[in-house]
């Protein structure tokens, strides 16, 4: 076993942990994580639905998300609407036809309606397609939710709700937004079904 290797992995779990701490310790950021499991449970509440989308990592975890609220995450209950915005004849059409800056705006136009959620997941919150997302989301009165990380550049401040985790690298903000994914589904879970808790 390479002791070098073992070494510097440590480090990076330990960097991780030392987000983890950072974001714990915050009131703020765990308020605003209850304030968006409020929003979404809401949403559900009044039939509407939720939509998530992101580059690359990030678009997993959009999937990720859509995915435990269409299945399960801890409890069984009626399934809820939530669409990741991630289908690959849509992103490749719209990207071939119109642009990769269009990409989400162009799934925004189809499928939301006015009371829907628009959830976006980025590291560097740089992406034209995100901030293009948000335009035509609040164009259709869709709230707007977003999960950022270093400083949330240019989309901080463009979303109705936002939260800026802690980490100095695209990795270590994924790891915390993965965290306050699976925190916003059991948050939604107990407000529409504290039954199964």
């Amino acid at each position: 076993m390479s002791s070098d290797l073992f070494s510097q992995l440590q480090k990076s779990y330990r960097t991780t942990l030392n987000s983890i701490t950072d974001f714990v310790k915050s009131p703020a950021l765990t308020t605003m994580t209850v304030k968006m499991a409020e929003i979404m449970a809401e949403a559900f509440k009044s039939r509407k639905k939720i939509m998530a989308c992101g580059n690359g990592g990030s678009t997993c975890q959009a999937m990720h998300f859509a995915e435990e609220l269409t299945g399960r995450y801890r409890s069984n209950r009626r399934a809820l609407p939530a669409l990741s915005l991630s289908d690959v004849s849509h992103v490749t059409c719209v990207g071939n036809d119109f642009g990769f800056e269009e990409i989400y705006a162009r799934a925004v136009e189809a499928y939301a309606v006015p009371g829907d959620v628009l959830l976006l997941l980025t590291t560097s919150g740089h992406s034209e397609n995100l901030i293009r997302a948000v335009q035509v989301a609040k164009k259709n009165k869709v709230t707007t939710l977003a999960l950022l990380g270093k400083g949330g550049g240019q989309l901080a401040g463009k979303c109705n709700y936002e939260m800026i985790v802690p980490g100095e690298t695209s990795d270590e903000v994924q790891n915390i937004h993965m965290l306050v994914i699976h925190a916003l589904i059991e948050g939604i879970e107990r407000l529409l079904f504290p039954e199964n808790y």
